[in-house]
């Protein structure tokens, strides 16, 4: 069975094989959370990797675009079965990669099982309209035809919702697809192509490259190519965006975050505590909606404070295979030094630390990538607490006197993907609705989170202008023809 793949090295997935790459490169995986557990190894794959997979891509485009719509959406169907029967195994298999806690992961299995159904749905929706047209004697309407080949490029903080987002909308609405997954999440994402491959995708549709930044260049640059999904940073996504204006790729990017709360004197403080400390902390921070700012009144800011400390110090941090642990190690040892160094800065730039700010103290955190909750105070918007993206545990407390510069300070960032209010007066939520400049607003909620029927995207350095997830996706995997029929 496909789904069954148990070798220490791990393999590519290419034409409906399991392929070993053409180089001898590998990246070694081990525990976040126990660096001495070894998980596996995959390829770093090459540029010869990926044309194998584009060349089989292109073979299968044919056939896989004209199946009814109804006949991809049943493989779909049958994918979001076996991914629920198997949650329990796959979810564990992410913690151990990534570190994300198990009862995190397995809502984010479900999830993936959740995504699969809906988009194996859209394979029975319109794909088009008719219009009227000038001339009794033409019928005149657009259709939606498949981009072609789509090249996924998923992140590891979501190593099996994000992948499923791309994946499935691409899938039903006729691409065949290559998969370049994370390296700290490719272990999850071998299972995943097993558990899509047994469900009967047809070879050639599904293909997985492991590697690192060379491999996702190549993709991104073959000509054979026709449109380009990335999840990640800033700095790759804008190479990305640039490789693919020169090759005239459509391309899709999601990029970073700087999400705030904004707490005003007429907010349930205990329920933005929660939902602050839940934004900020849960998946160790790791996720681009993760609230990184909470600019509070000035007149609850004490009691804000007072609350939100007790509570962070109440979080149990620990190997997310723990039930008793709230929250899990960073991914990596790059991604621990990144977020310390960000620690490290903030105190240099003057901000005050009121909690956390180090690894957790103990023999079982001597061996992970482990930090503590972390809350800065006394941070002003010039401050790199306050601009930069941290991934990671922290969270800055902003003070201001009103709505106007509590939403000048949430605005005042290069990034605009969530934002938050928690407030009981209509007009404030209102106000906020309006004038804050992110993709996403939630009011009296988490800024972390969107339900998967609607648009995932932001503003300003976020996103591109292209959104993922709900109906939105036909936009992107798919370009409109406009038919005349003359009579």
């Amino acid at each position: 069975m496909a789904s069954s793949i148990s070798w220490e090295r791990y393999r590519n997935f290419i034409n409906g094989e399991w392929a070993p790459s053409v180089g001898q490169a590998w990246i070694q995986r081990t525990n976040p959370a126990n660096q001495s557990e070894r998980i596996g190894e995959v390829p770093d794959s090459t540029a010869e990797d990926v044309e194998l997979a584009v060349t089989a891509a292109n073979l299968a485009l044919n056939a896989w675009r004209r199946l009814a719509g109804a006949e991809r959406g049943n493989l779909l169907y049958r994918a979001a079965d076996l991914v629920e029967k198997h949650k329990r195994e796959l979810a564990r298999l992410a913690t151990r990669e990534m570190g994300k806690t198990l009862m995190e992961m397995t809502q984010e299995v479900a999830r993936g099982a959740d995504i699969l159904r809906y988009y194996a749905g859209e394979g029975m929706r319109k794909t088009g309209d008719v219009i009227p047209s000038a001339n009794r004697d033409h019928l005149l309407f657009t259709t939606r035809v498949p981009m072609g080949v789509a090249a996924l490029i998923t992140p590891w903080n979501f190593p099996v919702a994000i992948p499923l987002w791309k994946l499935a909308p691409a899938l039903v609405y006729g691409n065949t697809v290559i998969w370049k997954p994370s390296p700290e999440a490719s272990i999850t994402a071998v299972k995943l192509t097993g558990l899509l491959a047994e469900a009967g995708f047809p070879p050639g549709v599904v293909n997985l490259v492991h590697g690192g930044k060379k491999t996702g260049e190549a993709m991104v640059s073959h000509p054979r190519v026709q449109a380009v999904s990335f999840t990640g940073s800033n700095a790759a996504g804008r190479q990305i965006a640039i490789e693919a204006a020169r090759t005239g790729k459509k391309v899709q990017l999601e990029m970073g975050g700087k999400n705030p709360v904004i707490v005003t004197d007429k907010a349930d403080l205990d329920k933005s505590v929660r939902m602050t400390i839940s934004g900020a902390m849960k998946s160790a921070g790791q996720k681009c909606t993760a609230t990184s700012r909470a600019i509070v009144f000035r007149s609850v800011y004490d009691d804000f404070k007072e609350k939100l400390l007790e509570e962070v110090k109440q979080i149990t941090v620990g190997d997310g295979l723990n039930e008793a642990a709230w929250m899990g190690p960073l991914v990596s040892q790059s991604q621990w030094d990144k977020v310390m160094s960000y620690i490290r800065q903030g105190l240099s730039e003057g901000a005050e630390l009121l909690c956390g700010g180090k690894r957790p103290e103990g023999a079982d955190y001597e061996q992970g990538f482990f930090i503590e909750p972390t809350v800065f105070a006394n941070v002003t918007t010039e401050m790199t607490l306050a601009q930069e993206e941290i991934f990671g545990p922290v969270l800055a407390l902003m003070v201001v006197d009103s709505l106007e510069e509590a939403l000048q300070l949430a605005n005042d960032v290069r990034f605009g993907l969530s934002a938050s209010i928690f407030t009981e007066d209509i007009q404030e939520a209102m106000q906020f609705i309006q004038d804050m400049e992110a993709g996403m607003i939630r009011i009296n909620g988490e800024s972390a989170g969107v339900e998967l029927q609607a648009p995932f995207g932001g503003m300003k350095a976020s996103s591109s202008y292209s959104k993922e997830q709900g109906t939105a996706a036909i936009e992107f995997y798919t370009t409109s023809k406009t038919v005349t029929i003359c009579g």
